[in-house]
């Protein structure tokens, strides 16, 4: 299953997070910091979405209340919610 997200309050414009079998098959992230977005991408490859939600939620960029690893876990708790 494929998840767009449009996140708020960051750099990056679009998250499309690709799901299978419970794990993160996916992550692609438009706008933001390339690098680390890529990164953090990689990073979440294989990773159970209760898992990934926990490592990345609540983190903060700068002197904003959220991040972009905190919209991916907006985005993934948005597929929880309605896939429950």
């Amino acid at each position: 299953m494929k998840i767009t997200y449009r996140p708020r309050g960051v750099c990056s414009q679009l998250m499309e997070i690709e799901i299978e079998d419970g794990k993160i098959a996916s992550v692609q992230v438009v706008g933001g910091c390339s690098g680390n977005l890529q990164g953090i991408s990689r990073l979440l490859r294989g990773m159970e979405v209760d898992e990934a939600i926990r490592r990345m939620e609540g983190i903060r960029c700068g002197m904003k209340p959220t991040s972009c690893p905190d919209q991916l876990a907006a985005a993934l708790r948005q597929y929880r919610a309605e896939h429950a």
